[in-house]
């Protein structure tokens, strides 16, 4: 939601202040903010949980849409759409492996198919209501913190009692490991010099 809303508020600030390139300087900033904040928290390992960090970026990501708020100039807002975008990443990539923990064996394609429905559908709505409202310059510069609210919501009521284990150690069932068979005891041989011939009953 917050993605196309920008996009459609990146429009309207153009028109607003007869700046044509602002519709995709924006966007532009940004893609930029996500690509570096990908980066950066890529490059080292977290000490907290996935499902705390998912938490601590999706508030951060809020906070870094309240700047808008104020209705700042171009270049306010050029520098301003940055932060977000470096916690997208975060959100996004805490979001894929928390699914993947919480996923039974088997059903992984599932709860992917899901995730990514309920992106694309939030991009919908975020697009058709910041197209309802871009006259509106402080609704339509709020919708992209509104969707980030949303999200911070959602994540805050549908949180797990516990955090989530390790990929591939949640929701696993153990086969039960098979119990060698048991070996039957062998009788001791005699010596070829204990042996006694036997003879048939009748002679």
């Amino acid at each position: 939601m917050t993605g196309n809303a920008l996009n459609v508020w990146a429009v309207a600030m153009a028109e607003q202040h007869g700046r044509d390139m602002l519709s995709g300087l924006l966007p532009a900033a940004f893609s930029t903010g996500s690509f570096l904040g990908g980066l950066l928290y890529g490059r080292r390992t977290w000490p907290t949980s996935t499902t705390r960090q998912l938490l601590i970026g999706a508030a951060a990501f809020l906070a870094g849409w309240l700047p808008l708020l104020a209705l700042p100039g171009p270049h306010a807002a050029t520098a301003a759409v940055v932060l977000p975008g470096a916690f997208l990443t975060v959100v996004v990539a805490c979001a894929y492996v928390t699914t993947d923990a919480l996923t039974p064996t088997g059903r992984t394609s599932e709860a992917y198919a899901w995730l990514i429905l309920s992106i694309g559908a939030g991009q919908a709505a975020g697009t058709a209501l910041a197209g309802r409202l871009a006259d509106h310059s402080l609704i339509s510069a709020a919708l992209p913190a509104a969707g980030a609210a949303f999200t911070l919501a959602i994540l805050l009521l549908a949180r797990p009692g516990h955090a989530p284990a390790e990929r591939g150690q949640h929701h696993r069932t153990r086969m039960p490991v098979p119990h060698a068979p048991e070996q039957i005891p062998q009788l001791p041989v005699l010596p070829t010099s204990l042996r006694r011939p036997v003879y048939g009953c009748c002679r």
